[in-house]
């Protein structure tokens, strides 16, 4: 059952989604398709939600107490009850006892309530009991099958119920038994809690999951887990259990109250992380580091990476798949999948792709240059049509009309690169065209590379919920802005695009 709250968010995101009841299902995870239905016209009826569902009560305060009342006048016998009213259940009767008589000590189902030590008081004066088994039961105050049940659990079914003797009390040597079997009992109790507190604070403190093998963990992650229970057990106690040597343990004791020489290097490599919108391996990272003089090995950054749990977005794996349909006249692929260029504007490429939020949707359309995959312009609109691609193109034209360049635009074979406006522009400016055969994302492989870094850095690591369209639009300008300007690339030395021109002497 949902609450209020969780009802009423899903109607109010249901509104705001333009009632799309899939997109609201999978924002939130809940509910069906009919809740949510009925929710949103109850909510569109009154403008507001019930509070909550009650239950009418199913039996009367008179049948409470008539219950009660023969419970004890017909020697507080539960089965007799039942069977006599036919209500209600165990459960509930002990709740209406409690409810109308809360002096009285109530027997019926509390046994369990019972603090250990009393438990094992009460074996101890059952299994040495002078007189019956009922007496004993009725001076701890529960019911003569608890204490059996309770023998059974503390000592077994093979211990015997009674150790006295026939004629007579009973013998020391028989209490020192029992007493020997309940030490060894509460030994077994500790150890296994132990184990339990192990488990649960290598969860807490490690990150491990609770089924946790104690074996593969490295001395320092035992020393930090007996640092943490030993103000409950004993340091002796937990390094048996965690097979841990006690010079071991004092030994990263003292390393772990050492000063981190790497404190600084953690500070800027988190710092350079998060200022890159997080999509940073250890190679980056380690050339950031390097550009601030700050030198330390690949295997540092990885290994203080995988301590600070700085983990870079990472795309998923897809299928290809492609379609050989019938090739419509277009111009030949003039660069067979070579996306290599001596220069600058030798090589363009271009396509369009999508970017689907709670808002609407967002269309990207740019122009990369081979030489070093800068974006020489880009369109960003919320209609994928001739507007968008022409005005990407026109800003691509001007920065090498003064140069006399005449680069190679290479495409797919989408519609929006066969519109007569496109192809005048194409033959003022003296372009060369270049498609892709049909169905074959491979032949534009560059420009899809693009697109998969912009979605795993900067779109699928974020919640765009709250997003507006001309926020968002916003973001993917700034962050194309950074991947020319800023953003180092391995293929370059490290460099950004426009750090890798200057450094050759070239204009960005």
């Amino acid at each position: 059952m949902y609450s209020y709250a969780d009802r009423l968010r899903a109607v109010q995101l249901y509104v705001k989604l333009g009632k799309r009841i899939g997109l609201t299902i999978r924002q939130l995870g809940y509910p069906t398709k009919n809740a949510l239905k009925t929710w949103y016209r109850e909510y569109e009826q009154s403008h507001e939600l019930r509070a909550g569902y009650r239950r009418p009560a199913k039996f009367s305060q008179a049948e409470k107490e008539l219950a009660v009342e023969h419970y004890l006048a017909h020697g507080q016998s539960i089965a007799a009850t039942i069977k006599a009213l036919g209500y209600p259940c165990r459960s509930l009767l002990s709740a209406w006892l409690e409810e109308l008589h809360p002096q009285r000590r109530i027997v019926i189902g509390r046994s369990q309530e019972l603090a250990p030590e009393a438990k094992q008081s009460a074996v101890i004066a059952f299994c040495t009991r002078p007189a019956s088994a009922q007496a004993v039961a009725d001076e701890v105050g529960v019911s003569r099958g608890s204490l059996y049940k309770w023998k059974n659990q503390l000592l077994g079914h093979d211990a015997p119920a009674s150790m006295k003797r026939k004629q007579g009390a009973p013998t020391n040597s028989d209490r020192a038994n029992l007493e020997q079997q309940l030490e060894t009992l509460q030994q077994d109790i500790r150890r296994l809690q132990l184990e339990k507190d192990l488990l649960k604070k290598a969860n807490e403190l490690l990150k491990k999951e609770l089924g946790i093998d104690q074996q593969p963990l490295t001395n320092r992650e035992k020393t930090l887990l007996v640092d943490a229970l030993r103000s409950t057990y004993t340091v002796t106690e937990l390094l048996c259990e965690v097979g841990l040597p006690r010079s071991s343990y004092f030994y990263h004791r003292a390393r772990l109250g050492a000063v981190d020489k790497y404190a600084g290097v953690r500070e800027a490599m988190t710092n350079i992380f998060e200022r890159n919108y997080r999509c940073y391996g250890y190679r980056r990272l380690h050339a950031s580091l390097s550009d601030q003089c700050v030198n330390v090995s690949e295997k540092v950054v990885r290994r203080l990476m995988k301590q600070e749990r700085l983990v870079a977005a990472t795309s998923k794996r897809r299928r290809y798949g492609s379609y050989m349909g019938e090739i419509s006249p277009a111009p030949d692929n003039v660069l067979n999948r070579d996306f290599s260029a001596g220069a600058p504007n030798e090589k363009w490429l271009t396509d369009i792709t999508e970017f689907q939020i709670p808002a609407g949707k967002v269309y990207l359309s740019p122009m990369i240059d081979c030489f070093d995959g800068m974006v020489v312009s880009w369109s960003i609109g919320t209609r994928p049509n001739a507007e968008l691609v022409n005005t990407m193109l026109d800003a691509a034209i001007d920065k090498v009309a003064a140069s006399g360049e005449r680069p190679v635009v290479h495409s797919d074979r989408g519609g929006h690169y066969r519109w007569p406006g496109w192809l005048a522009r194409i033959a003022d400016a003296k372009l060369i065209r270049s498609m892709s055969r049909k169905g074959c994302s491979p032949d534009n492989a560059a420009c899809e590379g693009f697109f998969g870094r912009l979605k795993t850095e900067m779109f699928f690591a974020r919640d765009w919920l709250s997003t507006s369209l001309e926020e968002f639009v916003a973001a993917v300008d700034a962050y194309i802005r950074w991947y020319n300007e800023v953003r180092i690339k391995s293929s370059l030395g490290f460099l950004s695009p426009a750090e890798h021109r200057r450094r050759l002497g070239i204009a960005a």
